[in-house]
């Protein structure tokens, strides 16, 4: 159990706001990865426009990120350097993502192609300036060790209800007894979503404290006139950071998890219906979501109090290579619990299997504002948003690697979206990339993981030399240490 004094403690108030906002900050993409099937399958776009839509705006958002953080990170402002991003982020990404669902099916492909990509810049911009700076918030609300594994644990434990919610817009989006169409139901349940969930994404911006940075001097200058230079400070920012070898350890392993799992995640779908349904997807009913649905569940209510608990006795690296470990056990449970006849026999393995994801962010966040403090101590400046950009954009850049090896994988394997079955070749090619490629990365993320050496004890060690050069109560740089520019 932490020592710490009683200051690095977060009122529980603040961190509900903090995690109301990773509701926010999940439900958004989670939505969106539902709603994106309705463009293909009912407005008739055909594949190079998905790929365009799906490829383009996140190399813009990729692209941001850092700019972002170095922007956020340097604000002079009486209201910090947070809280004014992150609600004009919110109020963007609300109305840019019901405007971009308003697509009629009479209006042509064309038409709803451009209007679609225009509606997706402008709502991966309001993303970057929302959740570069939402994310930094969280890195500085504590500087204790374990106080800030629980801030992350509480906001993982409520982001993980949008894991739990959308799944079901399948069921919803598809029954007649509910809208006409799919296409309906995106444009109305698209205001009720934005609406809502711009609503809860600025709650952090409403209700956290900051204090106060404009008269900083140590920050760099942000104008026209300075962009050269601030762009340059961007990539020695980010060059700088990446150098950080305890937070490289993070980065990589984060990637391996995150893209081994979202490269097979959608297989799942096909498992079901084609494995234990034999390509009927009508008797596969609601078990394809109650697969999300559950497993989501399980992480809300088992897995992440068990990994904040585990934190506390273990410490963070080593409640991190146990829980991956636990999920190596789900990974191979799925290849033998996936019974034709006996769709239920997967649930068993979902337990084990949620660990993975679900202790991933919990613990990798929490590691990370312990990486900061590291860097500011040797480095005199504090930048949160730059390693959020870049943390983020590893986590970005994997996801869009993970699409790119899905579709891989579904044309080495033979599978036929248009066949109403498949060869028993391509579904037991599935069934092994869909165990085997979670656990080559995870077994490649634990051996990353082996020599992290930021334990508490050392934290705390940091934590109390920065004390010891200025006031480190607030999370932000002290002025006397912070070199100018």
């Amino acid at each position: 159990m932490s020592d710490s004094p009683a200051r690095g403690a977060v009122p529980f108030r603040d961190k509900v706001a903090f995690g109301v906002g990773m509701l926010a900050n999940q439900m958004f993409p989670a939505v969106l990865g539902i709603f994106m099937i309705v463009l293909v399958q009912d407005l008739g776009f055909p594949g190079w426009m998905w790929g365009v839509l799906f490829f383009l705006p996140r190399v813009f958002d990729s692209l941001s990120d850092p700019i972002m953080g170095f922007i956020s990170d340097n604000t002079r402002s009486r209201w910090g350097r947070r809280r004014q991003y992150v609600f004009l982020g919110a109020l963007i990404m609300g109305i840019s993502f019901v405007a971009m669902w308003q697509l009629h099916r009479e209006n042509g492909v064309d038409y709803n192609f451009a209007w679609f990509l225009g509606g997706s810049f402008a709502f991966y911009l309001g993303l970057t300036i929302f959740s570069v700076p939402y994310v930094a918030m969280g890195y500085e609300m504590s500087p204790d060790f374990h106080e800030r594994t629980r801030i992350m644990a509480v906001a993982q434990w409520i982001g993980q209800w949008a894991w739990v919610i959308a799944p079901w817009f399948w069921v919803v989006m598809y029954d007649p007894t509910w809208f006409e169409s799919p296409e309906a139901a995106t444009r109305e349940l698209a205001v009720w979503v934005g609406i809502i969930c711009m609503l809860f994404a600025m709650v952090p911006a409403i209700f956290l404290p900051s204090r106060s940075t404009e008269h900083e001097e140590s920050y760099a200058e942000l104008s026209l006139r300075n962009m050269r230079g601030a762009l340059v400070g961007i990539f020695d920012g980010f060059v700088q950071a990446f150098r950080s070898e305890p937070f490289r350890r993070l980065c990589i392993a984060t990637f391996f998890i995150f893209n081994a799992f979202n490269t097979v995640a959608a297989f799942s779908f096909f498992i079901v219906v084609y494995y234990l349904f034999a390509g009927d997807a009508a008797a596969a009913g609601i078990w394809p979501t109650l697969f999300g649905s559950v497993g989501a569940l399980i992480t809300t209510f088992a897995v992440i109090p068990t990994v904040a608990w585990l934190s506390e006795r273990l410490g963070k690296k080593r409640a991190f290579m146990l829980s991956q470990a636990i999920s190596l056990v789900g990974y191979a449970l799925l290849w033998f619990l996936f019974i034709p006849g006996k769709p239920y026999m997967f649930i068993f393995a979902l337990p084990f299997f949620s660990f993975g994801i679900g202790s991933l962010f919990t613990l990798m966040m929490s590691m990370t504002a312990d990486v900061i403090d590291l860097d500011e101590l040797e480095n005199g400046k504090r930048r949160e948003g730059i390693f959020g950009a870049i943390y983020w954009w590893m986590v970005k850049f994997g996801f869009a690697i993970a699409g790119l090896l899905s579709g891989a994988i579904l044309s080495v394997v033979g599978f036929d979206a248009d066949a109403a079955s498949q060869s028993d070749a391509a579904i037991t090619g599935l069934r092994a990339f869909y165990s085997g490629v979670p656990v080559l990365g995870t077994l490649i993320a634990l051996f990353v993981m082996r020599k992290y050496d930021v334990t508490e004890a050392r934290a705390n060690d940091i934590r109390a030399a920065l004390e010891a050069r200025g006031d480190r109560s607030t999370g932000e740089a002290p002025k006397a240490e912070a070199p100018a520019g």
